[in-house]
């Protein structure tokens, strides 16, 4: 198959993404965590604060407050149980239990792993994994390799100024092994969450960070001692006390020297470490692959920097409503996230007021970040923009909608109470979209970034995308609504509801926003 049909159907011909007789061998699941076995470890700190201070002094940070930093993004903090009762005259129950994180992911499947090159007074030097099964840091490999990643990643990372470098991978088979290639779509999402996370809690820490999309693969997974063939790293983010990355050679330059992948994984030497998922079976994946292989960059001749975008100016005689002035939305982000909840039959509609959806659409889009797509911020707001299908919310007539970041205006498109469409539209009828007052989407351009960053594009647009889910996911919380961001839904059918088919754009995820009541389940928290 060619790669452009597959993204093709990932988006618009899901049903094509898995064979008709596929079926999940839920005896052969991999553990949601990656187990490495006798080597170093150092233990956590489990006694994580139930809220997250900025730091007051400029000192290096301590292992106890990386500790607390990874448990935040990604440690494991809830076990819970749930019923399903078959619907059958004997009706029947069943039970499914799950390790939980505060970021959401496609099943709770969690494809990502997290890899830590440390920098610190209290912990050898060297890279790590995150062992979120036992909350420790296995050490992959010792020693200093600042000279190694900068030349791996780009010179506006200087991994000197960083006390904590950051990889964020994905492990292919944890999510194959129920969604098969569908999985690629729903990998790349899963990584922004964990991104968006990131930021977010760097930021309630004090720490600065950027996010990297660009480096040489290879050499990258060859240092971490990882498979290119079943795991890869997709991000990179650096974390450091100084208040701007500036990399090497300062923002504006770009080293001449070209680096290849191949020369980089000649000077250290190949890991040889064990790791183990529990699957006695692990089926071929040739698309995920052929996909991949097709994203890596081999030099840094590959890294480019994306021309600022402008936005096209809309006709004034566009019908607007103008939002009421949104004052930054002030909450305790270690709280939220204990609070977040992904409703599914649980919403219950009530009215939305203007002051609760301006917070929601300000804050979601009210930040920045540092990364190497940019010159400067980041300027997420123009590759992702927002549209919506509004139903009982005060003072505004129920319809579709763009929301327009610069002007903080809506923009309708259509007058209607799309619910029916939107519910029949649906892969998976888990969402009663009847009682949801705010249906999301998160738009994006139809050919992924291609022309500039090839088939690395597609997953890059998918990470941002997934940075905003997880930012709207929790102003949503902060708000007392939940969200639940699905992407079992008709995409033709939305693009054509908001006429972006024709200006090349086409809807990413769809985020359906509203109250909802408590479900019945066992839950537990894992918090120390």
């Amino acid at each position: 198959m060619e790669l452009d049909t597959f993204l093709y159907q990932l988006h618009f011909e899901t049903d094509k993404t898995c064979p008709p007789d596929w079926e999940v061998d839920w005896e052969n699941a991999p553990l949601p965590y990656k187990l490495y076995r006798g080597l170093p470890e150092i233990a956590l700190n489990t006694e994580v604060p139930l809220t997250l201070k900025k730091r007051e002094d400029g000192l290096n940070p301590s292992l106890q407050e990386l500790g607390h930093f990874l448990w935040y993004v990604y440690g494991l903090t809830q076990y819970s149980q749930s019923a399903f009762i078959d619907g059958t005259k004997e009706m029947n129950v069943s039970f499914t239990q799950s390790l939980r994180r505060f970021v959401p992911s496609g099943g709770a499947l969690y494809p990502n792993e997290l890899y830590v090159y440390v920098k610190l007074d209290d912990a050898p030097e060297g890279i790590y994994h995150y062992d979120v099964a036992h909350h420790r840091l296995v050490l992959l490999r010792e020693g200093n390799h600042d000279s190694y990643l900068t030349r791996s990643i780009d010179t506006s990372l200087s991994a000197s100024e960083c006390f904590c470098t950051i990889f964020v991978s994905t492990v292919f088979w944890k999510n194959f092994y129920k969604y098969n290639n569908f999985s690629y779509r729903l990998q790349g999402l899963d990584a922004g969450v964990v991104i968006g996370q990131s930021l977010e809690a760097a930021h309630r820490m004090g720490f600065s960070s950027k996010v990297y999309y660009q480096f040489l693969d290879r050499a990258v997974n060859h240092l971490l001692g990882l498979s290119d063939q079943e795991e890869s790293v997709y991000a990179v983010i650096g974390l450091s006390m100084e208040s701007t990355l500036t990399g090497a050679a300062g923002n504006d330059q770009k080293s001449d020297q070209i680096v290849s992948a191949s020369e980089l994984c000649r000077e250290v030497p190949e890991l040889t470490h064990h790791s183990y998922n529990r699957s006695k079976r692990v089926s071929d994946y040739p698309m995920l692959r052929k996909l991949n292989d097709a994203s890596i960059f081999e030099t840094t001749m590959s890294f480019v920097k994306l021309k600022k975008n402008s936005k096209k100016k809309l006709p004034l005689d566009t019908e607007m409503v103008l939002l009421p002035f949104a004052e930054r939305l002030s909450f305790d982000f270690a709280s939220v996230c204990r609070k977040r909840y992904s409703p599914e039959s649980d919403f219950t509609l009530e009215k939305v007021n203007q002051t609760q959806l301006s917070a929601l659409l300000k804050e979601t889009f009210s930040f920045s970040y540092q990364n190497d797509l940019d010159d400067n911020k980041g300027q997420i707001e123009t590759r992702i923009s927002l549209y919506g299908s509004l139903y009982n919310v005060e003072g505004i007539p129920n319809g579709a909608y763009s929301y327009d970041t610069d002007t903080h205006v809506l923009r309708r498109i259509s007058k209607g109470d799309y619910r029916e469409l939107l519910q029949y539209g649906l892969t998976l009828p888990n969402v009663n979209m009847y009682q949801v007052p705010l249906c999301l989407h998160l738009v994006g351009e139809k050919d992924h970034l291609k022309e500039i960053l090839g088939y690395r594009g597609y997953r890059i647009q998918q990470m941002e995308a997934g940075i905003l889910v997880q930012r709207l996911l929790l102003v949503s919380c902060a708000l007392g609504m939940g969200g639940h961001p699905l992407l079992g839904f008709d995409v033709k059918q939305c693009d054509d509801l908001y006429r972006i088919d024709s200006k090349g754009k086409t809807s990413l995820i769809q985020i359906p926003v509203g109250a909802y009541r408590s479900r019945a389940w066992l839950k537990g928290s894992l918090l120390s």
